[in-house]
């Protein structure tokens, strides 16, 4: 082991006593109040409908006082699976009658007699076509990309406290007028996730750490998530420590992103210009108070340090604070998901003043899994600043899902106001459909209007008009088995004032792709 990776483990280990001690003086508030929910109840996931990212069901937890499974930060579940694969618990299969097929056999591959080193085996291909027209909302030919993911990975489980997990990825991009290929679309072979866990209980409260290479999401969706919409997932490298009681929780990391090469192992590196840190908190809200709900708060303060942020036509250090409160979950038929994010910070001396309300929620119409919901999202991110002088005004989500506002990734919560009613049903089956209907405003006309890449669509910041455009959304699932299934999306993007003015067009996009997943 180097000496950096020794000093990062106690640094590790100092924010893990730093979350137990939190955790401690929390719990004595809420304790008494708060009853634990049922560890393997995850809530609703419609509120952000259509974009919420692919994942899947943890296990229980065994300890009957531990944290909800679904609320630890990990992503949300469906169907025995999850986006980061490592979140499963596949220790139900230790016993071999519970193995329906050879699948089941490579959950758990014993390699102790009593069962307590074993290993877990995963995978994912998945294939994919999207077509758009004007591509980068300009007059041009029609883009067509063939998109080819294949992932493998292990999970070593040894004993109770300690685990290493790898994951290996493949992308392939063919296609018409794909311009230049990101390493996240098209990459020989990449490093995806390489770490090490190390876990326990301390006076009741569960703790652990994890160092290396590895995917995040303890946070809004809209803010930090792995990004399934990419051949790659978006991932991080550094450390997380979490402790947590029945009612309480506390995470902390420090990330550098992932910046990969498109060759093979050796040149994916973790970026030197940005480095993101924090802490992630939650508390169970007690199930009395709206008569069995399942919902929880979640206060965060992060930092995002970028050397190289690019506003207006300028490239400069940035130093951001995110001060937020993040409130999800299921009250009855009511599904929730609300952000209050305050943003502060220095941008190249220039003073950090901007805000993020992020306002979903969908109301279930009758029992059942199947039944309809309706529901709308309301979005507001602030803007100004970037062309010219003074404090900065635009709002950002530094790494979160980027098909939310545009499957074309056309927008972002930058300089953005967004009202989108939608409804959700199951026509018949297993078919889960959703339409929506989105309309975009600038918060400012005298900011640019901006992709999902955080980057400016070249003089909108010069032209007038606050309409950016309505899109008409669509998407159907239909799940063969809880491991194959087929997703269908399009989106018709009318360009408004605000594009139009500066020379921009109007897009159909049409996807589909068939993912196996093991």
């Amino acid at each position: 082991m180097t000496l950096p990776t020794m000093r990062r483990l106690r640094y590790a280990a100092g924010f893990a006593a730093a979350a137990l001690s939190t955790t401690a003086a929390l719990s004595t508030t809420v304790a008494a109040q708060t009853a634990p929910a049922p560890a393997n109840d995850a809530p609703s996931t419609q509120a952000r409908i259509g974009a919420k990212e692919l994942s899947s069901t943890a296990e229980a937890s065994p300890i009957a006082e531990a944290y909800p499974n679904a609320a630890i930060g990990d992503g949300v579940t469906a169907g025995g699976y999850n986006q980061s694969r490592w979140a499963e618990d596949w220790s139900k299969l230790r016993d071999p009658k519970k193995r329906k097929d050879i699948v089941d056999q490579l959950k758990f591959i014993s390699i102790a007699r009593d069962g307590d080193v074993y290993l877990t085996l995963s995978g994912e291909a998945r294939l994919r076509v999207n077509e758009t027209t004007n591509p980068n909302l300009r007059n041009a030919e029609a883009q067509r990309q063939d998109i080819l993911r294949l992932f493998g990975g292990a999970d070593l489980h040894v004993g109770q406290h300690l685990r290493f997990y790898g994951e290996l990825a493949h992308g392939t991009l063919e296609g018409q007028n794909l311009g230049t290929a990101l390493p996240n679309l098209r990459n020989r072979l990449a490093v995806q996730q390489a770490f090490v866990d190390l876990t326990g209980t301390v006076a009741d409260v569960d703790v652990g750490v994890r160092y290396g290479r590895q995917t995040f999401a303890d946070g809004p969706n809209l803010m930090v998530v792995p990004r399934d919409n990419n051949t790659l997932y978006f991932g991080f490298n550094g450390f997380r420590a979490w402790a947590r009681t029945a009612g309480v929780r506390a995470d902390v990391f420090d990330f550098k992103p992932t910046a990969y090469g498109n060759g093979g192992t050796q040149d994916d590196n973790a970026e030197s210009a940005r480095r993101f840190s924090g802490i992630s908190t939650g508390l169970v809200v007690p199930e009395s108070l709206f008569g069995g709900s399942k919902l929880y708060v979640d206060p965060f303060l992060w930092r995002l340090r970028n050397r190289s942020a690019v506003w207006g036509t300028d490239t400069a250090r940035e130093v951001r604070n995110f001060y937020g409160l993040h409130i999800w979950g299921d009250a009855g038929p009511v599904n929730l998901d609300w952000t209050i994010n305050y943003q502060g910070g220095s941008y190249d001396n220039r003073s950090i003043k901007a805000w993020l309300l992020l306002l979903a929620q969908t109301y279930q119409l009758g029992k059942g899994k199947t039944a309809p919901r309706i529901g709308f999202h309301a979005d507001y991110a602030s803007g100004g600043g970037a062309y010219g002088n003074g404090t900065l005004r635009t709002a950002l989500a530094p790494f979160g899902n980027n098909i939310y506002y545009s499957y074309q990734l056309f927008a972002t919560p930058t300089n953005l106001m967004a009202l989108a009613p939608n409804v959700t049903f199951t026509p018949f089956g297993k078919l889960r459909m959703t339409a929506e209907y989105q309309l975009s405003w600038r918060d400012t006309t005298r900011d640019a209007v901006y992709r999902a890449n955080g980057t400016a669509f070249a003089g909108t910041q010069n032209v007038g008009g606050k309409k950016i455009a309505d899109t008409i959304r669509f998407q159907a699932v239909y799940p063969f088995t809880s491991r194959l299934s087929f997703t269908g999306r399009y989106e018709h993007l009318i360009a408004g004032p605000a594009l139009a003015n500066a020379g921009y067009k109007s897009s159909d996009f049409l996807a589909g792709w068939i993912s196996y997943r093991f």
